[in-house]
């Protein structure tokens, strides 16, 4: 639990209002724990949402199931997939997206064609990247704005996922 709890404590000194709130009563903290309170479940969606543009940590909840005696192989399991089926849903919202769209955000045409080439250059391997914290939301959502074939691309991103959360579990037990 050491490690749920550290890493709760560092969602409440990372967010300047999180600070001045009594314990337990920030959001994300509530969130957080009410999730793991649903079990498997709750590690489902919270890591669903956390592939999507809802920032969450998925991390966080895998520890904390595994912290509270979860058999690490089917969390691993749950929380990759998930994390995937989020990945795939927002690779979906850029699927639909059109330039257009983007050109009214005041994102210039060069940054575009700038970004297609580099995904038209590594192909549908960038869906390794989807885990990455922040900028792999970006990812999975240029990956569909870009029209990257979807079998190939979703490969990629479950095998990233899901090396993702093994290294999670390895520190885990590594450190506890």
């Amino acid at each position: 639990m050491i490690f749920l709890h550290l890493s709760l404590y560092l969602t409440r000194i990372s967010c300047p209002v999180a600070a001045h709130l009594p314990n337990g009563s920030h959001p994300d903290v509530q969130h957080m724990e009410w999730l793991l309170g649903l079990g498997y479940f709750g590690l489902f969606i919270g890591s669903f949402l956390a592939a999507t543009v809802v920032p969450f940590s998925a991390d966080v909840l895998l520890v904390g199931m595994l912290a509270a005696g979860a058999d690490a192989p089917l969390a691993i399991s749950v929380a990759t997939v998930g994390n995937w089926l989020g990945g795939l849903t927002s690779y979906g919202i850029g699927r639909i997206g059109k330039w257009e769209w983007i050109e009214k955000l005041h994102v210039k045409r060069e940054s575009l064609e700038k970004q297609k080439h580099f995904i038209d250059r590594f192909g549908p391997i960038v869906a390794l990247l989807t885990w990455v914290p922040f900028i792999g939301d970006v990812f999975a959502v240029a990956l569909g704005f870009y029209r990257v074939k979807f079998v190939p691309m979703a490969f990629w991103m479950l095998v990233g996922k899901c090396a993702r959360f093994i290294t999670w579990a390895l520190l885990y037990y590594w450190v506890a």
